[in-house]
């Protein structure tokens, strides 16, 4: 049984739309010749299945009923680090047959994690002499917002010899994409140097598609069409889903190639001051903000990921920890429930506004961060987030591996166990190791 009442508000130029029935109808208005589309909600909700460390908030699970009620939704998972966004919450999977959800994947298209590997020890930044030095000149090689016009960096020809839908999205590219190609970003994009078990030096990047990204998102979200609650589709099936697909794409590849910039920028820092190699057969790559075409149940369907990393059967990933506590490299199970994929990091206990009002001023300075050889105090937004949202779930994540912030980038206490704050279903890592105390508080080059 289908609900009657629709759900779209009416346009200036109608007095009152009839909906007639519950299939998409499109229709023109005579007064401004505006495209429109009619929708109504279902009374009937898809699949939904969650992995939760904790009780949703009633604003999150508001948001998300709102999201199963919309338009050609097949099936949602909510991951462990779930927590409220604009429209649509992050750490929220959700698949569609053929209606694309701009803001299921939100501004910061392809947005991201990278991990590689150097042939060092990483007690060799235990000098704190030799650390400094090292932050120093990383801040210099990796700016955190933006580029000298006379310092940029050429984009890969298979990305630059690509052209956007649009000239307005070009003229974005042409402005923003040389000064932002290779930089960190604000909020909680960082670059960090880590530990794994072994004692081997391993670099962290966490940022992604920077202005281009959500003038992308500005761009698409203007034509398409309002379905209620505040969300906006895109058909795949029109020229318009099927640029905001190719322009995603791009973002996308833009995004992996920035942080794969960054880590050449650091190894060259680690290679001028210690000598080593960066060992790129290491790397592992992954995104957490995208709509990406898949087969799930024997279906062809539209998966929009926004926080949440995927997790196909055997398919590598990164999950980052808290500020100061382990971050993991793990191996995906191909979890059907949960769209083949899981949580994309720590989560947030905190919004940034709850955080500003309730962290101290003295709690900030003890956390230190680096912003070339400036020293600052670190995002509310990662102070506030938990370290018990990151632990590895057996469901969603296999194999893994604890990688350690180092004491030599910072100070204070690190190590979260990841197993002490588990649900159901999380297992403890595959090794007796127990937390280090002392192991280092991030410090960000951000």
């Amino acid at each position: 049984m289908h609900s009657a009442a629709s759900v779209m508000t009416p346009h200036a130029c109608v007095r009152r739309w009839r909906c007639r029935s519950v299939e998409s109808e499109r229709r023109n208005c005579r007064s401004c010749q505006r495209r429109r589309m009619e929708v109504t909600m279902t009374e009937s909700s898809p699949p939904m299945r969650t992995w939760l460390a904790a009780p949703m908030d009633r604003d999150v699970s508001e948001a998300i009923e709102r999201l199963r009620h919309a338009p050609d939704v097949k099936q949602i998972a909510v991951m462990p680090d779930v927590h409220l966004a604009a429209d649509v919450c992050i750490g929220v999977v959700v698949a569609t047959s053929h209606l694309i959800y701009p803001q299921a994947v939100g501004g910061d298209i392809g947005c991201g994690m990278l991990a590689v590997a150097f042939d060092l020890e990483a007690v060799s930044l235990e000098h704190p002499p030799t650390a400094e030095h090292v932050l120093r000149q990383i801040g210099r090689a990796v700016p955190a917002r933006r580029r000298n016009r006379r310092a940029t960096i050429a984009l890969p020809i298979d990305i630059e010899s690509i052209r956007l839908s649009h000239p307005s999205i070009e003229a974005i590219r042409r402005r923003e994409g040389a000064i932002e190609f290779a930089t960190v970003g604000s909020g909680n994009h960082f670059i960090e140097l880590q530990a794994d078990e072994a004692g081997r030096l391993w670099l962290m990047v966490h940022s992604g598609s920077r202005f281009i990204g959500q003038g992308i998102r500005d761009h698409h979200m203007a034509r398409a069409e309002a379905v209620g609650s505040g969300l906006r589709v895109l058909d795949v099936r029109s020229e318009a889903g099927v640029a905001y697909l190719h322009d995603a794409s791009w973002a996308r590849r833009f995004a992996d190639a920035s942080r794969r910039a960054m880590a050449s920028a650091v190894g060259d820092v680690l290679a001028a001051a210690l000598g080593g190699r960066i060992c790129w057969e290491t790397a592992i790559s992954t995104d957490h903000n995208h709509t990406s075409q898949e087969q799930h149940g024997g279906q062809e369907l539209l998966v929009h990921r926004k926080g949440a990393m995927p997790a196909a059967n055997g398919e590598a990933g990164v999950l980052p920890g808290s500020m100061g506590s382990a971050s993991f490299h793990v191996e995906g199970r191909g979890c059907a429930d949960a769209l083949c994929s899981s949580a994309h990091g720590a989560g947030r206990i905190l919004s940034r506004t709850a955080a500003r009002q309730k962290i101290t001023e003295a709690s900030r300075r003890s956390a230190v961060c680096v912003q070339g050889h400036q020293s600052r105090a670190s995002s509310a937004t990662r102070i506030g987030q938990g370290d018990s949202r990151a632990a590895p779930d057996s469901q969603l994540q296999g194999r893994l591996t604890r990688i350690r912030s180092r004491r030599a980038l910072g100070d204070g206490e690190g190590d979260v166990d990841p197993g002490r704050h588990r649900h159901p279903c999380v297992r403890s890592p595959n090794h007796s190791e127990q937390p280090q105390r002392g192991s280092g508080r991030r410090r960000y080059i951000a």
